[in-house]
């Protein structure tokens, strides 16, 4: 007899997306009722709607430590990354990205290249961080835009954004550099005058927000060309009437996420690493993914061994997790083929991301069901 599904399974994708928060909720269903107002018109409902969308601009802002006029609103992480990517205005054909990129940089750079533009890559080293040293060397050569994920979406690896964009800029002072900032923002503190970019891609749905809206942090509005005509908005670069009930509810995920970032970020590491020890106490040979390298406090990579991670999670329905990124097809390349890593365990892969729902308890008996799931698979392969 086929084991139940659990109704209620224990989320750890919250890196694919995340629930909704009530506050988040709560402050959208206005705008979508009475408050139905068109942000560009000029009567009380159109100022109304105006206000709360440049409320929501700020907030947005403030997250990053960027101005209220340098936040474009996006319809998501996708579509930031393709307008700075292939919209930007530089001054040379050559864009330099890391080896571990999101399909969202990966595809439009590979655009790029296919139009005649010289496309290089940025190899990472064993735990999974750009290679400082070998990125020196690629990035001597003059660049018209250099784009490194700030987080890495499978293993939650920290990449060293200021570092290349200083080495970018030594070479031409000109360079724009783009950070996509999908898993970072919310997670982990943000600064773009730390970081040194021009552009950085903000995504609502990663941090408690509703799908379908962005935003791009660009610094001077001249610097990305929009592909679309319309009225205007957006200063030119994303035209058409704001969809002011998604604004306000990133706005309202951004004031969140600044309210308790450094308390939420400590608890969910403990939780994280909580987890990488009753994994590590119950699967032998387990590998943990990019452990010496600075990492999300909530994601947790690691590759089983002996058997594929797919069946590990097949068999384990109390937890619902990932064997890598929702946006990657399955296969063993990518990520972790860059970072050197065996195929053979590649193939156990699973990212287990936590969220701010996250309790541990939910660590515990999530860790007890991936155990037991591997040694089911393990002993089904004797």
């Amino acid at each position: 007899m086929t084991k139940a599904e659990p109704s209620s399974p224990i989320y750890l994708d919250h890196n694919a997306t995340t629930p909704v928060a009530d506050a988040v909720r709560e402050a959208m269903v206005p705008w979508l009722g009475q408050n139905f107002g068109n942000p560009s018109s000029g009567h009380a409902y159109g100022r109304r709607a105006a206000e709360a969308v440049a409320e929501a601009r700020a907030q947005v802002a403030s997250l990053v430590g960027a101005d209220p006029a340098q936040i474009i609103f996006t319809g998501g992480g996708t579509e930031a990354d393709n307008l700075a990517v292939r919209r930007s205005v530089v001054t040379r054909e050559r864009v330099v990205t890391s080896a571990v990129e999101h399909p969202a940089v990966e595809e439009p750079a590979r655009a790029l290249q296919d139009a005649g533009w010289q496309w290089d890559r940025l190899p990472v080293d064993a735990t999974g961080a750009v290679d400082l040293e070998r990125a020196e060397t690629i990035l001597r050569e003059p660049a018209g835009l250099l784009s490194v994920i700030l987080a890495q979406n499978e293993t939650g690896v920290v990449q060293p954004v200021s570092a290349l964009t200083r080495m970018a800029r030594a070479a031409s002072a000109d360079v724009l550099v783009h950070t996509d900032g999908a898993q970072a923002v919310g997670k982990i503190p943000v600064d773009v005058a730390t970081l040194g970019v021009d552009l950085l891609t903000i995504v609502s749905h990663k941090i408690y927000g509703p799908c379908g809206i962005g935003a791009l942090f660009v610094r001077d509005p001249a610097m990305v060309r929009g592909w679309a005509l319309g009225g205007g908005q957006e200063q030119g670069i994303r035209p058409g009437t704001e969809p002011t009930p998604m604004v306000v509810g990133l706005g309202t995920a951004c004031a969140l996420a600044a309210a308790d970032l450094d308390t939420e970020a400590r608890r969910q590491a403990e939780l994280r690493d909580a987890l990488m020890e009753r994994l590590l106490a119950g699967i032998p040979g387990l590998q943990v993914t990019g452990r010496a390298a600075a990492r999300l406090p909530n994601t947790l990579h690691v590759c089983v061994p002996g058997c594929m991670g797919s069946e590990v999670l097949a068999r384990a329905p109390e937890v619902a997790a990932s064997t890598g990124s929702a946006c990657h097809g399955e296969g063993e390349g990518g990520v972790l083929a860059a970072m050197g890593i065996d195929p053979a365990i590649a193939r156990g892969a699973l990212r287990l991301s936590i969220g701010r729902r996250t309790t541990s308890a939910d660590v515990e008996c999530a860790a007890a069901a991936v155990v037991r799931a591997w040694s089911d698979a393990s002993a089904s392969q004797a």
